[in-house]
């Protein structure tokens, strides 16, 4: 019974500093901390350029997909 006392007093804690590191850490990775509000903006606009350029190439990539015949 002890061991698993110690193993739980120990892991849980382990596991929650863990979470939360990683967390902070994923969230200081979209945005740096040095950034600048026109660095955001700039960033979020070629977010949405890239976006756009997806859509329309995966309509370009549909519509060859339908002319190519399969083999």
């Amino acid at each position: 019974m002890l061991p698993i006392v110690i193993i739980s007093a120990v892991a849980i804690p382990l596991l929650v500093i863990a979470f939360l590191a990683v967390r902070r850490s994923a969230g200081a990775g979209e945005h740096p901390t040095s950034e600048t509000d026109s660095d955001r903006v700039r960033t979020e606009q070629e977010f949405e350029e890239a976006e756009r350029y997806q859509a329309e190439w995966r309509k370009e990539q549909h519509k060859h997909a339908r002319d190519t015949p399969l083999p």
